[in-house]
């Protein structure tokens, strides 16, 4: 029906699984569900070549896979939503000059409100680009007069575990979390970093929120 289309990633052994987008006429659905022209969304229809041949097509999976296990999270825990996801390209348009995010969220656990910005981690970068891009998360906290949340994710708790020596900064919040697909982001799973205590689920950070 072009409501969604599919495609698999090439790989040098075995094979990889479907990976799906929105096809025209469901592209189409949502222009009209936001009351906007297809050109206003982020899709296009040379999209699902564009995104075969990514090599960031994994980090792109991961990232979006924290977000849509929240939403999964959010309907089965009545009280709780994602009320906010933004993905990395509007968080370049809107803060690229300064930071680019992975992505930014907004997570409600009944009374609790949890801004936060994503770096989703596969354990490419070097420690030092990591801990070099705490300084740009100040200036956006100096800017809005708030600070947010900054939630990294690992693919390993080794990995975490020596991230978290250089992911330091009296301004930022920074709270990192080894996630597998199958682990609820909302749950205990987060670590502040600072702290060696138990891990926080995701609304528990809010009383936590500032240096520690």
């Amino acid at each position: 029906m072009a409501l969604v289309d599919r495609f698999r990633p090439r790989t040098d052994v075995g094979s990889a699984p479907s990976h799906w987008v929105l096809g025209t006429v469901g592209a189409a659905l949502v222009a009209a569900e936001r009351g906007v022209e297809m050109a206003d969304l982020d899709w296009r229809r040379g999209m699902l070549a564009d995104l075969a041949a990514s090599q960031r097509l994994t980090h792109l999976v991961g990232t979006n896979g924290v977000f849509t296990a929240l939403i999964r999270s959010a309907r089965r825990r009545p009280g709780c939503r994602l009320e906010e996801w933004w993905s990395e390209r509007l968080c370049a348009r809107e803060w690229g000059e300064v930071v680019r995010p992975d992505g930014y969220g907004v997570w409600v656990d009944h009374d609790v409100r949890v801004p936060f910005l994503l770096e989703y981690d596969n354990g490419t970068e070097t420690l030092e680009r990591l801990a070099a891009k705490l300084p740009g998360y100040a200036e956006l906290a100096a800017a809005a007069g708030h600070p947010n949340w900054v939630l990294f994710t690992f693919p390993s708790l080794r990995r975490e575990r020596e991230a978290r020596r250089v992911l330091t900064h009296r301004q930022v919040p920074v709270a990192t979390a080894a996630l597998s697909p199958d682990d609820a982001p909302d749950a205990a799973h987060w670590l502040p970093v600072g702290s060696s205590g138990t891990r926080l689920g995701l609304a528990q950070l809010v009383g936590r929120l500032g240096p520690t």
